[in-house]
């Protein structure tokens, strides 16, 4: 019996068309890291204060620092306390600055900040003293949005299509995310954040269904690894763009706005012969395939595709599946440990980028250098010693990294970098090593819900 495997053997495991398909993919994900990661440049630190602008009302004449002295106590370093001010009160002036305020309290009227060149994130919504935690609530809101992604266009992508999904995918993470850009509340912008990423999970799973189902066994994980080397590019265009543009509806623009100039997908993006094949759409998988063949320069034998048949469509796969069958389950567990680790480790260095110690967008840079030959160079590690010996020790080392770093102390901000540079080049490669290992422990019909339970144990890592 003729397997689909024979018809990717004709018209060439990887020749021009899949080089095209990947080159394809590798530009729809060039700009995934703003989305994942540009937040945290739209919420940089920046000093500021309580607005105690009610004592002008009683003292118009004042100047900005008698004001401060007068309204804002002091911290042990003698700086104005960020998150605190002396209670207002009904005194003339005359009195306050003869007996001074004692009551304090929080905010009340908002914030200040003196420094604030362009409107940033964190000065628009006022994200700061008690209103902090909301970064790290919208990053997390993000990271279920990948969750109920994979949840939701991973079955789609088996019921209608890899190729329609995908479109649909871009369609809104171009429209959601320009759309961030004009939001006029923070609980808007975490709403629509919620939404990108769910087309964010769309378009990585479907990338790496393609990735399987159009290329060769021997040459998966290199389409795999290549797609995910414009990922890493993508992470250095970040830190480019997040210094020249501070203003972050800007930013939020300029990071989501040229998904437009990929339009032209709609009459160039393929299906999956596999898919076509499994759904007995047999003349539209003969002229797929055909098409790949001519463009390969191969001839795919007439015979050959006399053969095609449509195969038995398996049972949709569930979360039970995963656990059923000893081995199965054995795979499943210690796949999910790898990847909370990857998660965990990969993003805990991403989104804490700032937190260094040296300029945060030079950091940026070096993050995103790394990642390049990290993920290129798994293409040769991973044929030379194999799946398993590399992603042990590259988990080893990224957690080693961490560990060093929490014993670094803080006025070593060069020695830092330079660790968790190193932690963020073993973490990436162990992310891609994880990728490709998965795809290829799991059978094709419980890829899509393995996928789901990737996502959240990436979700809870990060």
């Amino acid at each position: 019996m003729t397997e689909f495997g024979d018809f990717i053997s004709a018209l060439g495991e990887f020749g021009l068309y899949q080089k095209l398909l990947v080159l394809l993919i590798s530009i729809s994900l060039l700009l995934n890291p703003f989305q994942m990661i540009g937040q945290v440049f739209m919420v940089l630190d920046e000093p500021h204060h309580c607005n105690t602008s009610w004592i002008l009302a009683i003292g118009p004449n004042l100047t900005e620092e008698e004001q401060l002295n007068l309204t804002l106590p002091r911290d042990a370093d003698g700086a104005y306390e960020q998150c605190s001010m002396y209670s207002p009160v009904d005194w003339d002036l005359d009195s306050i600055v003869a007996y001074g305020l004692n009551a304090t309290e929080k905010c009340s009227s908002g914030w200040v900040y003196p420094s604030a060149q362009a409107p940033s994130l964190l000065t628009e919504f006022d994200l700061v003293c008690d209103r902090k935690d909301l970064i790290d609530i919208s990053q997390s809101i993000y990271m279920l949005g990948l969750l109920l992604g994979s949840i939701i266009f991973g079955p789609l992508s088996d019921r209608i299509g890899r190729r329609p999904v995908f479109l649909i995918c871009m369609l809104i993470r171009v429209l959601f995310g320009v759309g961030i850009a004009f939001v006029p509340h923070f609980y808007v912008y975490m709403a629509f954040r919620c939404v990108v990423g769910t087309a964010e999970a769309g378009i990585m799973i479907i990338a790496l269904v393609l990735a399987t189902e159009w290329v060769g066994v021997s040459h998966r994980s290199k389409a795999v690894l290549i797609s995910h080397c414009c990922f890493a590019i993508g992470q250095t265009i970040l830190a480019g763009l997040s210094y020249g543009i501070h203003n972050w509806r800007l930013l939020q623009i300029a990071g989501s706005a040229p998904v437009f100039a990929l339009f032209f997908y709609i009459w160039v993006f393929p299906e999956s012969a596999r898919w076509l094949v499994i759904k007995g759409r047999i003349e539209e998988a003969k002229k797929v395939l055909q098409k790949a063949a001519s463009i390969n320069k191969r001839t795919i034998p007439p015979q050959l595709l006399e053969q095609l048949k449509p195969e038995t469509q398996p049972k949709p796969g569930s979360t039970l599946d995963l656990f059923r069958k000893k081995h199965l389950r054995k795979v499943t567990l210690v796949m999910t440990c790898t990847w909370f680790a990857d998660s965990l480790v990969y993003y805990g260095l991403s989104l804490n980028v700032s937190g260094f110690g040296l300029d945060v967008y030079l950091t940026q840079l070096a993050f995103g250098g790394v990642e390049l030959p990290a993920r290129f160079s798994c293409i040769f590690l991973l044929q030379w010693f194999g799946r398993k010996k590399i992603q042990a020790i590259l988990l080893l080392l990224s957690g080693l990294m961490c560990l060093i770093i929490i014993g670094i102390p803080k006025d070593q901000p060069m020695v830092t970098t330079i660790l968790a540079t190193t932690g963020k080049f073993t973490a990436t490669a162990s992310f891609s090593t994880s990728y490709v290992y998965s795809a290829e422990l799991f059978p094709t019909v419980i890829r899509p819900v393995w996928g789901c339970a990737r996502c959240r144990r990436g979700w809870q890592g990060s």
